[in-house]
């Protein structure tokens, strides 16, 4: 696997670069479907959703490969995990997706890239269960939009720690020296362009649902599902810091004035510690 160390010169040019690199998943997700191959007479859809969801990574090759390979008779497109796995078939899958390489093996003589991946991983995951929560108690049409919508937020900077590890190490050194800098700013410094600006040239390269867009775009932030998605990972991302971040108090303030709810119920939902109540609980009170 190819690995970028200088800056290119525009969005197109990483997003080329990007895409002929092989995309490798986590290493739980290939022993979890080996497992499954085992006892294939007997292993359903859903035990196959639940491996695939738990990992972005492969998530987003499986959406993928679907929307690469979408037959003439496909009128609508395919957002969630399930419906993917439904339209392939449980053989089928298999044989796609039987050599995989895994993010540790791909970035084993690179341990710093491999941290710093495995970070945004478990961001992504827990922005998932966040947003699948709020968008239950909101009563969403397909909660799994959701659910996948946040899951592959942060795309972006999963692919910048596989595929250019040194120059996303150098966003997060120059941020470590000035708390105040941008992530944009940032990002531009070293790449010439933004994360945002990265992830929509991959969505339109990788022809990810036009759905699945919609609910990446922060410029529709007055949509409901647009906002529980923005929110979900802003709270991932903050409570990543400690419980005792600063950004916390106003994300639990829009959390509440999103989903109308008890601020002691919302609170258990996030699995906020008890011992910081005192401090985010005035915050959402005075929204009720």
């Amino acid at each position: 696997m190819a690995v970028l160390t200088n800056a290119l010169p525009s969005v197109e040019s990483y997003v080329n670069f990007f895409s002929r690199q092989p995309l490798p998943v986590l290493r739980r997700t290939v022993d979890a479907l080996d497992r499954l191959t085992k006892d294939i007479d007997n292993i359903t859809r859903q035990d196959i959703a639940s491996t695939v969801q738990a990992d972005p990574l492969m998530t987003m090759r499986l959406i993928s490969h679907i929307e690469t390979h979408r037959e003439d008779t496909q009128n609508h497109d395919i957002v969630t995990v399930g419906n993917a796995i439904t339209m392939m078939g449980i053989m089928p899958f298999f044989r796609a997706f039987g050599e995989m390489t895994t993010a540790e093996d791909a970035l084993a003589s690179r341990p710093k890239a491999l941290v710093g991946l495995l970070r945004v991983v478990g961001r992504a995951c827990k922005a998932a269960r966040y947003a699948r929560d709020w968008a239950v108690i909101r009563r969403d049409l397909d909660v799994n939009e959701i659910t996948i919508a946040a899951l592959l937020y942060e795309a972006a900077e999963m692919m910048c720690w596989i595929n250019a590890p040194d120059l996303i190490q150098r966003v997060f050194d120059m941020q470590r020296a000035d708390r105040e800098l941008r992530s944009s700013a940032a990002q531009r410094e070293v790449f010439g362009i933004t994360a945002r600006e990265l992830q929509f040239g991959l969505i339109r390269a990788w022809h990810l649902p036009k759905l699945l867009v919609s609910l990446l775009d922060e410029s529709q932030t007055n949509h409901p599902r647009v906002r529980t998605i923005k929110l979900a990972v802003d709270l991932a991302r903050h409570v990543a810091h400690g419980w005792d971040n600063e950004a916390l108090p106003h994300d639990i303030s829009k959390i509440h004035a999103l989903l109308c709810i008890p601020p002691e119920v919302l609170l258990r939902h996030i699995d906020a510690p008890e011992e910081v109540w005192s401090i985010l609980l005035p915050t959402a009170r005075r929204n009720t």
